[in-house]
This record gives structure tokens, sequence and C-alpha cells, in this order.
């Protein structure tokens, strides 16, 4: 069952590249207490994901942050490692990477996505939602091959 707005975050660990190394982070660290834009990727380092989706909210972080958002959150169903050099590699210094390694809470959401035609197993569909202290206060899923209603435009339209 998909993940709704007026939903709790489910409880979950992800991970996040620190400069000691990969380190657990909680869904409750993430998302208690703030107001939160997370947008997910079916990829790191993927055309769509680099050229379009990521940068805009690179661009735009700072508009979106005074629009009353704590936190800016980019993640993928990638490992940390790969997280942390795409966001070296796209400027993504004001963006929180998250690695849903496993893709336990984009299971838990149900917001997965068969890529294994294209070689890349189980990834998370491309969404974006905004989460208040914990609470999904919207929530945008792309139709396939699109970056639309979860790009950093529309996002900024809905604060």
């Amino acid at each position: 069952m998909t993940i709704q707005v007026g939903d709790k975050v489910p409880s979950t660990n992800f991970k996040t590249m620190t400069d000691e190394g990969p380190k657990d982070i909680s869904s409750n660290e993430v998302f208690g207490g703030k107001k939160v834009v997370l947008f997910a990727v079916p990829g790191a380092f993927t055309p769509g994901c680099s050229k379009t989706h990521l940068p805009g909210f690179v661009v735009k972080a700072d508009e979106i942050k005074s629009k009353g958002v704590d936190e800016i959150v980019c993640m993928a169903v990638n490992d940390a490692f790969v997280m942390g050099a795409w966001g070296q590699a796209q400027n993504a210094e004001e963006l929180l990477m998250l690695a849903d390694g496993n893709g336990e809470f984009t299971k838990s959401i149900g917001l997965e996505l068969d890529a294994s035609g294209f070689g890349m197993g189980s990834r998370a569909q491309r969404f974006g939602m905004i989460v208040d202290d914990g609470l999904i206060t919207h929530l945008a899923i792309e139709a396939p091959g699109e970056i639309k209603v979860s790009s950093a435009e529309a996002i900024l339209e809905i604060l």
C-alpha cells in the first residue's frame, strides 16, 4: 500500500556519508520536529536525476528554505558512498543526501520501482514529499520518465 498525505513517515534507518565514512541516521532524526522536503530519484548519476531533478533543488535550495523548510533531502536506493560522491559532484552541500541502500524505506512506503529491465534491480519511484514533524503533508509521485510534479519548481508552488 502506498503511503498517503496524512500518514506518518515510517520508522527506519538510512545512511549518509560523513568525513568519517557512512553513518546511520534514523527517520526520526531526519523528520522529527522539522519541516522537510524529501525527493527521491531512481538512481544517482542517471541522466534525468543528474541533469534536471537534483540540480533543480541545488539551485532553488535557498528559496525553498526561505519558505520555512528546515531540510531538503535527496534519497535513492543507492549506497552512502554513491550518494556522497553524487552530492559532491552536483555541489549539493545544502542538501542531505540519504541512502536507502536496501530499499527498506522505499518498500515501507510502497514506492518501489522494478528497474531490473535496466539492470538496476529494485529502486525508488521518482517522487517528492513535504513532511512536517514526521507527518506527510504533500506527496507527488511522478509518471514514468517525467520530472514535473516532484521538481523543485513544483514543490516551491506547494510551499
